[in-house]
């Protein structure tokens, strides 16, 4: 079980607490009234009128002896007919021991607030906070609602739900898509400086390779000193081809040779890394441009660290806007204690996470699961 997301988790427990206190003060006990539907003798002037809770043990008495089997459910097992029936204590039980509630919005206008301020601090973006909020809230004001034996439950499910769909809007699966599309597919990698591109595009290769597929590298990174040494070796350990060029020189040029390369040797999947840009280096971005007139790309995959928070989920809104991403990958993800970027961003562009990169290891590259995410919000 991964460890991730504390501060989150901790602020989502403090949500569910506050509003647990505020359904345990609006709870009502539900009325026993099968009770008063139970056969009963009329009592004399010299007979005691008994007690609804006497009544109630009276009839699970007689409803269940001692003498007849009764299933771990609470049911009684007629031996004649061989039927289940459900035992008066069960029913009973649940009469006396349930209650219901109704909360209004008046109920959560301070425990909702304090909600989207967590959320907020916890990297989640505004419309994203919101969102979740809203969500929420039409969950749990204005219907009846019982409780079983834990109210922490009602709001646990409410908070997952309204997490889970903002996750789940976009979800893309990479592998199918790569085994099933024409070949070669061809993935560029873009971000800023030091979010772990070149790491993601070793780890994919590694993923790629193991799935039976074959694999060759570009290294269109020409910008930065020692990128193309450092995809060079990663290349070597994984055992995949590199198609490079001398440092500043085209990355363009690169990445189309190594496009009809992969034609050439019927090699199924290309994986372009590109120098790190902002969007706002105009000279860059033209040349990310041409690189995809030269050689289109299948698919533009945007890479940023988790634990960028917000920063991540704006450079990812503005990459979309200038390129036109189809998914990203989030890397350090083991090392995020909010989670606010990976809620994010899927929401906030439109396209899926696809990975989470989860540690220093080939094989540390988690494919995106937003059940399995929402679960390590509330895993104890």
């Amino acid at each position: 079980m991964y460890h991730v997301f504390n501060k989150l988790k901790s602020k989502l427990t403090g949500f569910k607490d506050k509003i647990s206190s505020k359904i345990d003060e609006k709870a009502v006990a539900i009325e026993p009234e099968a009770v008063a539907d139970a056969p009963q003798e009329e009592p004399t002037s010299s007979t005691p009128v008994p007690s609804a809770q006497e009544t109630v043990e009276s009839k699970v008495e007689e409803a269940v002896p001692v003498s007849e089997p009764v299933s771990e459910a609470g049911s009684v097992k007629n031996e004649s007919s061989g039927a289940k029936k459900f035992g008066f204590a069960q029913k009973a039980k649940a009469l006396v021991f349930e209650r219901e509630f109704i909360l209004e919005e008046d109920d959560l206008e301070e425990p909702l607030w304090d909600l989207e301020m967590a959320l907020l601090e916890s990297d989640i973006a505004l419309s994203v906070s919101e969102a979740i909020v809203e969500s929420v809230k039409n969950q749990l004001v204005g219907t009846r609602r019982r409780i079983g034996s834990n109210t922490g439950n009602i709001v646990e499910d409410a908070l997952k739900k309204a997490i889970y769909d903002v996750m789940s809007a976009n979800v893309f699966d990479l592998d199918d898509y790569v085994k099933d599309a024409d070949k070669p597919v061809h993935i560029v990698f873009i971000g800023i400086n030091g979010t772990g591109k070149t790491t993601s595009i070793a780890k994919l290769s590694k993923r790629f390779k193991d799935q039976g597929m074959s694999v060759v590298v570009a290294a269109g990174d020409t910008f930065r000193a020692g990128a193309i040494d450092q995809l060079a070796i990663h290349a070597d350990k994984i055992g995949v081809k590199i198609i490079k060029h001398q440092e500043q020189g085209d990355p363009a040029a690169v990445i189309y040779d190594a496009i009809q390369h992969a034609k050439a040797n019927n090699v199924d999947v290309v994986l372009s890394d590109t120098a790190g840009r902002m969007h706002t280096n105009i000279n860059l971005m033209e040349q990310l441009k041409k690189v995809c007139r030269v050689a289109p790309p299948d698919l533009i995959i945007f890479v940023d660290e988790a634990v960028a928070g917000n920063d991540a989920v704006e450079r990812a809104a503005q990459f979309n806007d200038a390129v036109a991403i189809n998914g990203s990958i989030l890397t350090k993800t083991d090392a995020d204690s909010k989670g606010g970027a990976a809620i994010s961003i899927a929401y906030i562009t439109g396209k899926p996470i696809l990975f989470l990169g989860m540690g220093q290891g080939y094989d540390d590259l988690r494919k995106f699961d937003p059940k399995w995410f929402v679960d390590q919000l509330f895993a104890e």
